[in-house]
């Protein structure tokens, strides 16, 4: 598997992870709905939650980068093979 492939499957499994945090979002605005939890609690799991996903929005744009980088450096490569 070439470094790109894993850097793509790695930015796939974030992708999958903050949908999963914001279906965890949803969940709690229909449990604050419901009236089960306080508008408080709702807040500061919320903000706790938005965390995770802007890390992890992060991490993704980092990885995006990487693989622009690594495309760029083959690309760099081809070009010097066929000048020699």
């Amino acid at each position: 598997m070439s470094f790109i492939a894993r850097l793509e499957k790695s930015i796939e499994k974030k992708e999958k992870a903050i949908e999963k945090e914001k279906n965890k979002i949803e969940d709690l605005k229909t449990k604050l709905d419901a009236k089960s939890i306080t508008r408080a609690e709702f807040n500061i799991k919320k903000k706790r939650l938005d965390e995770k996903i802007r890390s992890m929005d992060s991490r993704v744009r980092v990885l995006q980068g990487a693989i622009t980088k690594e495309k760029k450096h083959q690309e760099e490569k081809e070009k010097e093979k066929e000048n020699k």
